[in-house]
C-alpha cells in the first residue's frame, strides 16, 4: 500500500458517513432517471448501493420532484444529497428528508434576481442547521457567479472558479457553519487538477468532493477521471469522489464501482501511465445522464458522435455532447463543436456561435459536414 499524506481537512459529516480529517474517500453517485419517477428512482438507488455508493444525489427542480424525494427517501436507507438546481428556495422543502444540500453559487442567480447571493447563502445555512444537514459549494465551469466571469479574460475560466468559491467559503465561514465542503469541476482533467490544487493551496482545512464533469462514455471518461484522480489524490488532495459517465440508466452503478476501482489501485501503488489529452487528437466530452436529461436519445446520440467522428481521431478537435439546457448552452462554449439536446430537437455550435437546432435523426449529417469542414481548415492553415 502507498502511505499518502492527505491534506489536513476538518471532518464533514454526511449521514452516517464522514468525509474528511483522515476518513476513508466516499464514493458518490448522482441518479439519471427522473426524480417524480419514484419506483425508477428507488430502483437506481438501490442499484448503487449495491455497487458501494456512500452517498447518492439526487437532482430537484419542481415542487413536484420535491415531493417525490420525500417519498424516495422513505423507502431506501442511505445518504441522500440533493442537487438544487435552479430554485434554492426548495432547500426547506427537501432538508428534512436528506442528509446534504447542493448548491452551485451561478445558479443562485437564476430566482430572486434582485436578491445578493448572500442572503441566498444565509437563508441556505439556516435551513442546513435546522436540520443537520452537510452542505456543498459546486462550483461548474460552465455556470460559474456570471460577476466574476466579468472580472477575467475570458480564456481565463479557472480564476472565477476560485474566486467564486472562497467568497462562498468566507460567508459560510463568517455564519459560523463549517459542515460544508467544496467541488470545483471542469471537463478537462487538467483545469481540474489545476483548480483544485490552487483551492487546496489556499484553504486546505476545506474538505473537497472532486470529479471531472461530463467526462463522457466508458473507457475515455474513465480515464480522464483517473488522470485527475491520481494527480490529486496521490497528492493528498480529495475527501469524496464521483466518476461521471455517460451510460444508460441500467449501468448507473458503473460509476461507483469506476470509482471504487480508482481508488484501489492509487492506494495499491497501480498509478497507470495515461492519455495525454493536451496530444493534437480528437477529444469528444459528453455530460454524465443525469434526471435533468429530457430526451434519453441523448445517451444514443452521444455514442453514435464517438463512433462515428473516428476517422478525424488525429485531429486536435474537441465535440462536447451535452443533454440538458441547464449545462448544455454554456458548457459548449468552449468546444470546437458542440451538441447540447432539448427534448426534441439538437442545437449545433461552433464555439460560441449557434449554428442551428435539428430533430435528433437529423444531426449526425450537419454535425459531420461541420467536421469536415474544420479538418480541411486545419489542414490548409500553415502552422505557427
Amino acid at each position: 500500500m502507498v502511505e499518502i499524506q492527505r491534506n489536513p481537512t476538518r471532518a464533514v459529516k454526511i449521514g452516517s458517513v464522514t468525509v474528511g480529517d483522515d476518513h476513508p474517500i466516499a464514493i458518490q453517485s448522482m441518479t439519471a432517471t427522473k426524480t417524480t419517477d419514484i419506483d425508477a428512482t428507488v430502483g437506481q438507488i438501490q442499484n448503487m448501493l449495491a455497487a458501494g455508493a456512500d452517498v447518492v444525489r439526487v437532482a430537484v427542480d419542481s415542487r413536484k420532484d420535491a415531493d417525490a424525494l420525500a417519498e424516495i427517501a422513505g423507502q431506501v436507507e442511505t445518504n441522500l444529497s440533493v442537487d438544487l438546481q435552479e430554485n434554492y428556495r426548495l432547500a426547506e422543502v427537501v432538508a428534512p428528508h436528506v442528509a446534504k444540500l447542493r448548491y452551485n453559487p451561478g445558479h443562485l442567480y437564476h430566482h430572486e434576481r434582485e436578491k445578493p447571493w448572500e442572503d441566498k447563502v444565509r437563508y441556505l445555512v439556516d435551513v442546513a442547521g435546522e436540520h443537520d444537514c452537510a452542505m456543498r459549494v459546486g462550483v461548474n465551469c460552465g455556470s460559474v457567479d456570471p460577476q466574476k466571469l466579468e472580472k477575467y479574460d475570458p480564456e481565463d475560466s479557472i480564476s472565477p472558479m476560485l474566486e467564486s468559491a472562497q467568497d462562498h467559503c468566507s460567508l459560510l465561514d463568517s455564519l459560523g457553519f463549517t459542515q460544508y465542503c467544496v467541488s470545483l469541476k471542469d471537463s478537462d482533467p487538467r483545469k481540474v487538477i489545476e483548480v483544485n490544487q490552487r483551492f487546496a493551496a489556499l484553504r486546505p482545512d476545506v474538505p473537497l468532493h472532486l470529479g471531472v464533469t461530463e467526462a463522457g462514455m466508458p473507457p475515455d471518461g474513465i480515464i480522464k477521471t483517473r488522470i485527475a484522480f491520481e494527480q490529486l489524490i496521490g497528492h493528498g488532495i480529495g475527501d469524496t469522489i464521483r466518476v461521471s459517465l455517460t451510460v444508460p440508466n441500467d449501468r448507473k452503478g458503473e460509476e461507483v464501482e469506476a470509482g471504487r476501482q480508482i481508488l484501489e489501485d492509487i492506494a495499491a501503488g497501480r498509478v497507470r501511465s495515461v492519455v495525454d489529452f493536451g496530444l493534437n487528437t480528437l477529444n469528444i466530452i459528453s455530460c454524465p445522464s443525469c434526471s435533468r436529461v429530457e430526451n434519453e436519445a441523448f445517451v444514443d446520440l452521444a455514442l453514435q458522435v464517438k463512433e462515428a467522428t473516428a476517422y478525424a481521431k488525429e485531429h486536435a478537435i474537441t465535440i462536447a455532447v451535452m443533454g440538458c439546457r441547464v449545462n448544455g448552452p454554456g458548457e459548449t462554449d468552449d468546444a470546437d463543436l458542440g451538441l447540447w439536446c432539448a427534448p426534441n430537437y439538437v442545437n449545433l455550435k461552433r464555439g460560441e456561435e449557434h449554428l442551428g437546432a435539428y430533430p435528433y435523426h437529423e444531426i449526425m449529417p450537419k454535425l459531420l459536414a461541420e467536421l469536415d469542414t474544420m479538418i480541411e481548415s486545419q489542414a490548409t492553415t500553415p502552422s505557427a
